[in-house]
């Protein structure tokens, strides 16, 4: 059991930062491309798609997380290194819902003015960098752990 909860929060929080860095290079690259109004025209349209992907991979790296934490607690190293994996996946929820989730929300209902789209646009995708580095973290945290 506690192999697979390593496997879960390593590839869990490697695959949250894959998603989330196609997110910023394929999907970022291309709302950077489109015209202010187009861009909040296609966020309202489909941006559900987007959180589609987020639960199928942050649910496989909490179990994991959980279960390494509480499999490997006893060693106090291995224990320091696991917080660390979660305390990055945590910051990455906390920017989610204190960031993401009311600039998506506006985005949506297209209550951005449209000559503030671009800068919105700008600070969303610099701070989504921030996540895809903690995600990848902890992901390398992860096999870290494990490799000791």
């Amino acid at each position: 059991m506690s192999l697979l909860f390593k496997i879960l929060a390593v590839t869990g929080s490697a695959m949250f930062a894959g998603v989330m860095l196609a997110i910023g290079v394929i999907l970022g690259g291309y709302w950077k491309s489109l015209p202010p109004a187009d861009f909040l025209d296609w966020f309202a349209q489909h941006s559900q798609l987007v959180l589609r992907a987020i639960p199928i991979v942050v649910i496989p790296t909490l179990i994991g997380l959980a279960g390494v934490l509480w499999s490997d607690w006893s060693n106090i190293a291995n224990r320091i290194i696991w917080i660390g994996a979660a305390g990055c996946i945590l910051a990455v929820l906390a920017l989610t819902m204190a960031y993401y989730v009311p600039s998506n929300a506006a985005f949506a209902a297209k209550a951005i003015p449209v000559d503030q789209v671009s800068g919105k646009l700008d600070t969303w995708l610099m701070i989504h960098n921030l996540r895809i580095a903690l995600a990848f973290a902890a992901s390398a945290l992860g096999v870290w752990a494990i490799s000791r």
